[in-house]
């Protein structure tokens, strides 16, 4: 049987002090315990049982706005790093995202909305491939990493990126839309709400996006290994966490000057682009998904679901 009793007695002084360290006065986590213990260390020793020997295992972690993708990521790489003692590297797709002169520039080009971070068609698929590709070798060559900072909506400094030195055991990509498929092409013509219909009426932008899911997105899903992902109740439940994360976000800097943090209605117009793939996602990323988790009302984990994939 596997010790997931010694692996939580070794970790969980780790693990409470990371989510001591994300909690505010007002949101604490609940349930801690039985998060790490009953779901997050059995997701950990299925990863190492699948772990190919001699190569790094690419891992996506996907889910709506708010899940908890972050947290749920660093928590597994502390696992998987101080128990398993595997070397993990954890990014988000959202430190890929093109700069904001470069969205600028595709606002012009292809369509308006496209300034708006978040959909596919915004993030430098070209840097991310460089690393799925860096990683197959077996001469790993040092590289940096972008690191994207959401409250000026740009990337940070070079001085800030990630360098990573070492070929690792583990590659975790997480963010909200990734693994997802395109649409068939006939859904898209019907908006789903008022931001696609008042500023995508002939349908560019979304035939824009789906197309990128068609193509570069779908190459670069098909080189990761398994899919995790975090399934909410439904979109109204992301809109409410969501805001709650843009909170967090104004108080990390409400010294900073030029911030681009946004106000309730902000987070709600905001979400409308993220609307479709992650409505989409609902319904089709559980099916290729290896590891389903479950989040309750209360954005608690209620139930861990392993595939055959």
């Amino acid at each position: 049987m596997q010790n997931y009793s010694d692996c939580f007695q070794k970790v969980k002084k780790k693990c409470f002090n990371f989510i001591s360290a994300q909690e505010t006065k007002k949101e604490k986590f609940k349930n801690k315990e039985k998060m790490i213990k009953d779901f997050l260390i059995p997701i950990c020793f299925w990863i190492f049982k699948h772990k190919p020997k001699n190569k790094t295992y690419i891992i996506g972690l996907a889910g709506g706005q708010g899940t908890g993708k972050t947290t749920i990521s660093s928590l597994i790489k502390l696992i998987l790093s101080y128990y398993f003692k595997l070397n993990v590297f954890k990014v988000s797709i959202d430190d890929f995202y093109k700069t904001r002169k470069e969205r600028l520039k595709l606002s012009k080009t292809k369509h308006p909305l496209l300034l708006t971070r978040g959909v596919p068609g915004t993030h430098d698929i070209d840097m991310m491939n460089k690393l799925f590709s860096n990683i197959k070798k077996t001469k790993f060559r040092t590289m940096l990493i972008p690191k994207f900072d959401k409250s000026i909506d740009d990337r940070y400094n070079k001085k800030f990126w990630y360098k990573i030195k070492k070929k690792p055991d583990i590659l975790i990509l997480e963010g909200w839309c990734v693994g997802a498929k395109p649409e068939k092409e006939n859904t898209l013509y019907t908006p789903i709400n008022k931001l696609e219909k008042n500023l995508d009426s002939k349908n560019k932008w979304r035939f824009h996006v789906n197309n990128q899911l068609k193509n570069k997105y779908a190459k670069l899903f098909n080189q990761m290994h398994s899919l995790l992902y975090l399934k909410a109740k439904n979109f109204n439940v992301l809109k409410r966490w969501r805001i709650k994360q843009e909170k967090k976000l104004q108080l990390k800097n409400k010294n900073k000057k030029n911030n681009k943090i946004m106000n309730n209605l902000e987070v709600l117009n905001f979400m409308m682009t993220y609307q479709r793939i992650t409505q989409n996602m609902f319904k089709i990323a559980p099916k290729h998904s290896s590891i389903i988790i479950d989040l309750n009302d209360r954005h608690q984990i209620k139930r861990v679901k392993f595939n055959n994939a």
